[in-house]
């Protein structure tokens, strides 16, 4: 029978790159990304003078680290890379050299980190590299929105007329409330996003800037991360952080279409969502870009039905009119520009004599409203039920399997920073740690 005995060597043979397998995830994310592009985006950003500080490359490769295996304690990952052999030779670290104190991440990112702006050109630089394998085809695309529940209590609440004004009178005001009232000063909503003008109801003192929502349950603050994915290769191609109201994470579906085509320079033929995304203003927009959305259409218009709906009157393109059972004219009276719906309406005189005035209103007249972007509408509406629309929708559920892997997979099932930056920061680096994993497993190393 053996037994072990602890020897300690003066001297020893031992070279971390020798005990990282071949086919370690980091191994061969380190063969697949550049990280010069850091110290350029810092440049500015450092005194010439003075001690060296700690490498910024180091830092972010141990976040990186941090979000590819779901470790979410900035405490835990300084402890994780001081012990794992791996996680050393990934960040460049010696045997003997020290991990940097947790407290250091706290001050860079919140920092410097954020005000380049670094996240984001890591993102870039990610899905730059996908596009240069063939995993970005830009064509077929998807967008959704998701909660994660942010740290903030739904216990503690201040009115949404008045938080403004309480929050600025508090002698101390954190990071997030500071956030949160320079947009106010700016004449911007909370969410950053002009087309989301939803005024809150209620407001968390501790991240303002989080949405009440009851998505899923019981109530509580939260922001929705919302993906712009390509279907042919599931790559993420943009992230957006909103806060988790419907208008908002819309309203995120244009500006992550926009920016993809810019950055990246795809030419979408058409995009596949939910319900939530088939209001008349997004349809319209995508149909004026060349994008064909294949996405059900809101349609509130049997929701009456004691009374004949708009359903029952016929729409005359040429004329600009409608046409009643009755065959009788509503003629157009005017739009509504805030909210963009344009009236018809019948004349008195025709709805006093008419027989089916019982089953059509009350009123002295009937009135018939239209959205500006109907055309729109029915041109989607057209869609439903196709070849292509059936194929389109079965394939906008492989973005709940990018869901499922954030939160599961990579833990991203609440926040640990707050304000909408914070959730951006967040996001964005959880995309990335996604596009990493999947380039890794398609893509040879260099």
């Amino acid at each position: 029978m053996g037994r072990q005995v602890a020897q300690v060597s003066l001297f020893y043979g031992f070279r971390l790159d020798d005990h990282v397998p071949d086919d370690h995830l980091l191994r061969r994310i380190d063969g697949l990304l550049d990280f010069g592009f850091v110290r350029e985006a810092l440049a500015d950003s450092y005194s010439a003078a003075g001690r060296p500080s700690i490498d910024p490359e180091l830092m972010l490769r141990m976040l990186l680290i941090g979000y590819l295996f779901g470790i979410r304690s900035e405490r835990r990952l300084c402890q994780e890379v001081h012990l794992n052999l791996a996680y050393r030779w990934f960040c460049r670290l010696d045997l003997g050299d020290a991990v940097p104190d947790h407290s250091t991440f706290s001050k860079n990112r919140h920092g410097r980190f954020r005000a380049c702006d670094l996240y984001r050109l890591l993102f870039e630089q990610v899905v730059a590299r996908c596009a240069a394998v063939g995993l970005v085809t830009g064509r077929e695309l998807a967008v959704d929105g998701s909660t994660i529940m942010a740290d903030a209590s739904w216990e503690k609440k201040l009115p949404g007329a008045t938080a403004a004004d309480e929050l600025r009178a508090r002698d101390v005001v954190s990071r997030p409330v500071a956030e949160y009232l320079a947009a106010l000063d700016a004449a911007l909503p909370p969410e950053r996003d002009e087309h989301a003008t939803v005024e809150p109801t209620q407001v968390s003192p501790t991240d303002p800037q989080a949405a009440l929502t009851r998505k899923h349950g019981p109530a509580r603050y939260a922001y929705a991360i919302n993906p712009l994915l390509d279907l042919d290769t599931d790559c993420i191609l943009d992230i957006e952080a909103t806060p988790a109201r419907f208008s908002a994470e819309v309203a995120a579906a244009r500006t992550l279409i926009t920016r993809a085509k810019a950055t990246l320079g795809i030419a979408p033929v058409q995009l596949a969502a939910d319900k939530a995304y088939g209001n008349g203003p997004l349809l319209g927009w995508l149909i004026n870009e060349g994008i064909t959305p294949h996405v059900p259409v809101i349609d509130r218009t049997r929701q009456r039905n004691d009374f004949f709906t708009r359903d029952a009157f016929r729409y005359d393109r040429d004329a600009n009119v409608y046409h009643c059972p009755n065959d009788k004219r509503l003629t157009y009276r005017g739009t509504a520009q805030a909210s963009q719906v344009r009236a018809y309406r019948s004349r008195p005189a025709d709805c006093a004599a008419c027989a089916l005035k019982p089953q059509c209103t009350t009123a002295r007249q009937r009135a018939v409203t239209r959205l500006v972007t109907e055309d729109a509408r029915d041109q989607v509406r057209a869609l439903s039920g196709t070849e292509a629309s059936t194929r389109a929708r079965q394939r906008r559920k492989r973005i709940e399997r990018v869901f499922g892997h954030l939160k599961r997979n990579l833990n991203l099932r609440s926040l640990k920073l707050r304000g909408l930056n914070g959730a951006a920061e967040e996001f964005t680096m959880a995309a990335a740690a996604y596009n990493l994993q999947l380039l890794a497993r398609r893509a040879a190393p260099v």
